[in-house]
């Protein structure tokens, strides 16, 4: 079974824990899209919820779908969000932003009484920092903010390359909140609460991928069946 196969499997179980009239936060990522799509199908023979996107794509994909959209300032209580992880650990620690929507997510993840991880098994990992750790900085006052960035990741006991992320015809990637992404090549995050708390500090870091504390539990498919970390009932 190849890996989109996988993440539609774990979207499949992770639709199953949606119940009539909830409140959703969709993710954003390839395996959201599929969740998405699988709860376009259920809103489409009759089934009733309300969602919040994390994204203008996930926006655009479920409002296509036919599926109720509302936003945090009409919802700003959700019963469950349902997102994909670019890292996640045995802790339910991850690593997001990959799809340059963590702020978004992060926002949306917070309002919510528990989310839920969707992957395949392949994004397991005993400690996070292989993927590149995304942080989201407005563009003014860039190079102090680099600075900044890299001392505060030397402080928590990490090293890396930072690079500004660029499109493919290399432009700049500007996120949906108008922001840049400074990705962190760190390899091995040896402490991820004390760099969150370090990079939190940083005038002109808007957020950045290390969501900690805020998953529930995690459905992870792979050539096995499927792995349930935490809670997700």
């Amino acid at each position: 079974m190849d890996a989109d196969a996988l993440k539609k499997q774990a979207a499949a179980r992770a639709l199953e824990l949606v119940r009539p009239g909830m409140r959703l936060g969709l993710g954003t990522g390839s395996t959201a899209k599929h969740f998405v799509d699988l709860l376009g199908a259920k809103v489409a023979a009759g089934f009733s919820v309300l969602c919040v996107a994390t994204s203008e794509v996930t926006q655009a994909q479920a409002l296509s779908l036919g599926i109720p959209m509302s936003t945090l300032d009409e919802t700003p209580e959700l019963d469950l969000t349902v997102d994909g992880a670019d890292e996640v650990d045995p802790e339910l620690r991850l690593i997001k932003g990959g799809g340059a929507a963590l702020l978004r997510e992060k926002i949306v993840a917070a309002a919510s009484a528990r989310m839920v991880v969707i992957a395949d098994d392949g994004k397991l990992v005993q400690r996070l920092g292989r993927f590149p750790l995304p942080i989201e900085v407005v563009p003014f006052g860039l190079e102090a903010t680099r600075r900044a960035v890299v001392a505060a990741i030397a402080t928590s006991g990490s090293t890396g390359e930072l690079r500004l992320r660029e499109r493919p015809d290399g432009s700049v990637l500007v996120t949906d909140g108008g922001h840049y992404i400074l990705d962190a090549h760190l390899g091995t995050i040896a402490e991820p609460e004390k760099l969150a708390l370090a990079l939190n500090v940083v005038p002109g870091v808007v957020e950045h991928g290390l969501f900690i504390g805020l998953a529930s539990g995690a459905i992870l498919a792979g050539a096995s069946g499927l792995t349930i970390l935490g809670r997700i009932e």
